[in-house]
Parts: structure tokens; sequence; C-alpha cells
């Protein structure tokens, strides 16, 4: 017998296109139950501004699995502290935004969920509110205790970040041995665990121009990336690298890469969302829990428009889905400096 999967997704910042997404992927069946947790007095105001019939039925822990149906979301009821306008951010509701990922993570931890689907939140205005907020995936490593690794994902490319939220001066002191080590043990943990690539094949950025044009540009390839990349290929894990950033996300070094690392946020990204923008997803590895996210921002502009394109939140849920097949313990965490 088939087991339904129970998939947790929050909205994200209820003023943005969030909502409005969740809203546009109700309209197809499901092979899996879609429990939605927000304020559902927000959810049907919205879907009447965008000419959206919405059945929110109220979701029962204790009932087995239902796939969903066209029309009909469960619903997991979080009052919103103020009412919200489209397009108009509001610190009041900060705390509601992160109440949802906390009901939606415990739920995931308790094995109440099978997996966690997030629209995109607005950093900054959960940080106006005098909440210390950086991102989804250091929220979700200080609530599962887990040690995430961000990775973006479309049909064709996988590029995970050796490090993710920090401003560009920050991130040279940031990459040490410890932490690559690490990043790359659970990358290649999951790829096989979580993506079932028998054995998968890493190509890995330098961090500075033409990496480091041997210590000329800078020294990082050769004290810290190229002596934790030798460490781990005796280990039995295939990494190709350091190769400048240029270099490897060319279409003949990423053909038989199952996955690239670049060092940071805004060197491996742009990339992947110019090859795959609306249909990329947002994946944390090396978590206790299944976690995927659309590829994109609030998109203040677009909330209630009817003009959102919910693609990359079907591609996340989709995602989600298959991933909860290949369940499994995150990689252990490697030690050392």
């Amino acid at each position: 017998m088939n087991t339904i999967r129970r998939i947790a997704i929050t909205p994200g910042e209820p003023a943005g296109i969030g909502p409005d997404i969740v809203l546009e992927i109700a309209a197809r069946e499901r092979s899996a139950e879609l429990v939605v947790i927000a304020d559902p007095a927000m959810l049907h105001d919205r879907a009447r501004q965008l000419g959206l019939s919405i059945d929110l039925a109220p979701y029962d822990r204790y009932q087995a699995g239902q796939a969903a149906r066209p029309g009909q979301l469960k619903i997991v009821s979080v009052p919103m502290h103020l009412p919200v306008r489209p397009g108009k951010l509001n610190p009041a509701n900060a705390a509601y935004v992160l109440e949802t990922l906390r009901r939606a993570v415990d739920g995931c931890l308790r094995g109440e969920f099978d997996a966690l689907v997030t629209g995109p939140v607005q950093k900054s205005v959960i940080n106006d509110a005098g909440i210390a907020f950086t991102g989804h995936t250091e929220y979700l490593a200080e609530r599962t205790g887990g040690f995430p690794v961000m990775m973006l994902a479309t049909e064709d490319l996988r590029v995970a970040l050796a490090t993710t939220h920090l401003p560009l001066a920050e991130v040279s002191q940031a990459i040490t041995r410890s932490r690559l080590r690490r990043v790359i043990r659970v990358l290649d943990h999951d790829l096989r665990k979580r993506f079932g690539i028998e054995h998968p094949r890493i190509k890995v950025c330098g961090l500075n121009p033409h990496a480091g044009e041997h210590g000329h540009l800078g020294r990082e390839e050769i004290e810290v990336i190229t002596p934790v990349l030798q460490e781990l290929r005796a280990r039995g894990i295939d990494l190709v690298g350091p190769l400048p950033a240029d270099t490897l996300f060319t279409p003949a070094n990423l053909r038989d890469a199952d996955a690239a690392l670049a060092m940071f946020h805004d060197q491996g990204l742009p990339v992947l969302k110019y090859a795959g923008f609306g249909r990329a997803v947002n994946v944390t590895l090396g978590l206790p829990i299944v976690r995927t996210s659309v590829d994109h921002g609030t998109a203040l502009d677009l909330a209630g428009s009817g003009r959102a394109d919910a693609g990359s939140l079907e591609a996340a849920l989709g995602l989600a889905i298959r991933l909860c097949e290949h369940r499994v313990t995150p990689a252990a965490p490697a030690t050392g400096g």
C-alpha cells in the first residue's frame, strides 16, 4: 500500500508572493497531503484578490494522510498580529512568520510531516522587528542541530555553497579547513543517500580569481582548499579542483559533474539562476529533515496581482516528495581544524 506523504508548507512573508503561489499550486491534484501553516483569513483574502477558489480544511494530525484534491489545502492556523496588505511590509508580522516556521520544523522533527517546503521570507523586515535572522538555512541549523549546506538545483545543475549569507568581506575567514571538510562530506553524503547518485563527482571552485594564480592572487587555495580536497580524495570522495569559477561553470566542465561547490553565495548562484530561474529549487542538505524552497524572493511588487509564477514552488514540492523516499541519517560531522 502506498504511503501518502504529508508535506508542510510555509508561505513565508505574507505581504509577498508566497501566499499567491501556495494558492496557485492548490489547483492541481497531488499524490501527497499538503498542509499549509498560515493565517487562514489571510489566505482567503488573497484568494479573493486573485479570483481563486480555495477550501481550507482543518488539519488533523491523527488522521491518515489524504492526497490533496484540486482546490483544497489542509490548514494549521497561525494568526497574524495585524492584517496584511500585499506589497506592504509590516515588522509587526515578523513573529508570525517565524512561528509558522517553528511549527513546521517541530512537526518535521516529530515525524508528523515528511518534508517542509518554504516560501520566501523578507529577512530585512524580520530584523527590523528586532529579531536577528539571516535566513532559513541558518534558522534550520539552530532548530534542528544539523550542519546545513545550501544547494540550489535544477534538472541539469546542482550548485552547493561553502558559505551562505555573509558579507563578502567575511567570506575568506569563514572558509576554514574544518568548515570546508564538513561541507564536502555533507554534500557527498546527501548526493549519495538522498539523490541516489552512487559515485558523485563534485567540482570545487577556488575562492580567488584564477583560483589564486599559484598564490599571486590569494593563498586560500594553497593553504585551505587544496589540502582539504587532497585529504578527502584519499578517503574516496571524487573531487575536482580547485578550479577558477569562470572555468568550472562552462558546459564542458559541468557535463560530468554531479554538483559544483562554490565558495560563496554570489560566486555560484548567479550562474544557476541564469540557467534555471523559476524552476530551480533550494535544498538544505545536512539536516535530519527534508527541506526544499523556492529560488526567488518575496517579489513584493507582484503580490496580489495574479502575475506571480509558481514554477519554482511546483519544483520544490515535487523534489520534496521525491526526497522523502530517501530519508536518511545526516552525515556525521567531521572534526579537526
